[in-house]
C-alpha cells in the first residue's frame, strides 16, 4: 500500500515538472513575440516551478528511506521542510513579478498581440487540470510537498488569468491602456503571497506536531473499542511524518490481569490498527489497569 502512494506521489511529481517546463517555455515565447510583458512575469513563475517540482520529487523519494539509528521515525519530515522551500519559491516568483511589473508599467510599450489571449485561455485550462490532478494525488497519498506543488499550479492559472483580464483590457481599450496586462501581473502577485501563506500553515503545524487529525484519533479509538480486552481508550496523540503517522495510545484493561494478557492485548490491537488504517507507520501502546484514578484522562 505504501509503494503505491509512494509511486503515484513520485509520478505525479514528473508529470508536474514536464508540465511547468513545456508552459514555461510557451509563455516565454509568447510572451516575446506577443509584446505581453505579463506573459513573460508568467514564464518566469513556470521556470520556477520547475525547479520546486523538482524539490518535491527529491523530497518525496528521500521521506520514504526506512528508518535508521539517527532517525528512528523515519525520513519523513522532509516533506514540510520540501514545503518551506515550495513556498520560498512562490514568494521570489510573486517578488519578481512585482519588480518587473513596476518597471513595465513604467516603460512605453506596444498593446499585445491578439492571438495572446488564445495562448492564455489554453495555459488557464492547462494549470487548472494540472492543480487538480495533483491535488487529488496529494489528499490520495497525504503528500503536504505535493499539496504545495498543486498550489503552485493554482497560482499559475491565477496569475495567468489575470494577465488574460489584464490583455484584454489592453486590447478593447485601445490606447492609454497598453500596460493593463502589467497592472493584472502586479494584481496576480497578491494572489500568489496569499497562496503561499494557505500552503505554509498546514506545513508548519506538521513540523511543530500540531494537533490536526481528530477524524484519525476518533476512528483509531473506534477501532480499539472493538478489541477483545479493551475497556477505554485514553490518550491518543497522532503525528504525521511523510505521508504516514506515528501514534501514541493509553488503553486501560482489566487491572487484575497478569502482564503477559496486557502485551497480547496490546500487540492484538496493533496489529487491528495496522491492518485496517494502513496510513499509520507505527503505534506505541500504553496499558493502563482500569483500577486507578485516571486523572490525565482525555
Amino acid at each position: 500500500m505504501e509503494n503505491l502512494k509512494h509511486r503515484k506521489a513520485v509520478n505525479a511529481s514528473y508529470i508536474s515538472i514536464v508540465g511547468n517546463a513545456l508552459l514555461a517555455i510557451i509563455k516565454g515565447v509568447t510572451g516575446v513575440f506577443g509584446n505581453s510583458y505579463a506573459l513573460i512575469a508568467d514564464a518566469i513563475e513556470s521556470t520556477t516551478d520547475v525547479f520546486s517540482s523538482l524539490l518535491v520529487l527529491l523530497g518525496l523519494k528521500y521521506s520514504v528511506k526506512p528508518p535508521d539509528e539517527n532517525h528512528p521515525y523515519g525520513h519523513g519530515r522532509v516533506e514540510p521542510l520540501v514545503t518551506f522551500a515550495v513556498v520560498g519559491f512562490l514568494i521570489v516568483s510573486a517578488t519578481v513579478i512585482v519588480i518587473e511589473s513596476i518597471e513595465n508599467i513604467q516603460t512605453p510599450h506596444k498593446v499585445p498581440k491578439p492571438y495572446t489571449l488564445i495562448v492564455l485561455a489554453a495555459i488557464i485550462i492547462t494549470k487548472e487540470i494540472f492543480y487538480r490532478f495533483i491535488s487529488k494525488r496529494s489528499d490520495e497519498t497525504k503528500s503536504s510537498s505535493l499539496k504545495a506543488d498543486a498550489w503552485h499550479h493554482r497560482s499559475d492559472a491565477i496569475t495567468s488569468f489575470m494577465a488574460f483580464i489584464g490583455i484584454s483590457i489592453a486590447l478593447f481599450m485601445g490606447k492609454g491602456y497598453e500596460t493593463a496586462d502589467d497592472w493584472a501581473a502586479l494584481f496576480a502577485s497578491g494572489f500568489i503571497l496569499y497562496n503561499a501563506y494557505l500552503i505554509l500553515r498546514p506545513a508548519l503545524g506538521e513540523i511543530m506536531d500540531e494537533h490536526l487529525y481528530d477524524d484519525l484519533v476518533e476512528e483509531i479509538r473506534e477501532i480499539s473499542h472493538r478489541v477483545p480486552g479493551v475497556i477505554e481508550t485514553e490518550k491518543c496523540f497522532v503525528r504525521k511524518t511523510g505521508m504516514t503517522y506515528h501514534v501514541d495510545l493509553h488503553v486501560v484493561v482489566n487491572g487484575e490481569i497478569s502482564v503477559n494478557e496486557g502485551h497480547e492485548i496490546s500487540h492484538d490491537l496493533k496489529n487491528k490498527l495496522l491492518e485496517e488504517i494502513p496510513d499509520i507507520a507505527d503505534i506505541l501502546i500504553h496499558i493502563e489497569p482500569d483500577d486507578i484514578e485516571h486523572s490525565e484522562k482525555f
